[in-house]
């Protein structure tokens, strides 16, 4: 792993507050995930928008988790863990697996994957993937995973995260125009 040179980061520069940060990512649409992952007594989960392709050769994916999440201690040990990528049409599923203090995978049905990681029936797509490293950053952890295989159940608008809510594409534009978002709920 590479590092910048010293002179690079100690240049003074101002601190970024938590919330002007925040206000910056709000106007970032990204894709809902949810990523799986089988515990020693029972499956864990959480929702997240940091899901990134990271190489075609070999297929890698990375995401982030917060260190004081729930799901990290059962997560820095698992070798395996399944990426549901949700259609327009699952912001409660989203929102289930956002919820703390509650069994995520209560009245869900979900099925071990070929490794025993937890696979959300119903999802747009899903990736199996193995955990290849886990890299430190910040008050996250980016987790880089092979992914191992892949599915796409159903072609459909993907769900969105942007300016604090649920959002999802309009069907495709023609060419050269622009898509817009809407809003859910």
């Amino acid at each position: 792993m590479s590092t910048l040179p010293a002179h690079e980061t100690t240049a003074a520069s101002e601190p970024v507050s938590d919330d002007l940060f925040r206000s910056v990512f709000r106007d970032h649409a990204a894709r809902v995930v949810v990523i799986t992952a089988q515990g020693q007594r029972e499956p864990v989960g959480f929702t997240a928008t940091s899901l990134t392709s990271v190489s075609l050769k070999p297929p890698m994916v990375s995401f982030a988790v917060a260190r004081t999440a729930s799901v990290w201690r059962t997560l820095s040990h698992s070798a395996r863990v399944a990426v549901h990528l949700l259609g327009q049409d699952q912001d409660d599923l989203a929102t289930t697996f956002a919820t703390s203090g509650i069994n995520r995978f209560a009245g869900l049905e979900w099925r071990a994957g070929p490794h025993g990681e937890p696979l959300i029936e119903g999802c747009a797509a899903y990736l199996g993937c193995r955990v290849v490293q886990h890299v430190p950053a910040g008050d996250h952890v980016v987790v880089l995973a092979q992914v191992t295989r892949a599915q796409v159940e159903r072609a459909g608008e993907p769900l969105l995260y942007h300016d604090g809510g649920y959002a999802s594409v309009s069907s495709a534009p023609a060419p050269h125009s622009h898509g817009t978002l809407r809003r859910l709920r």
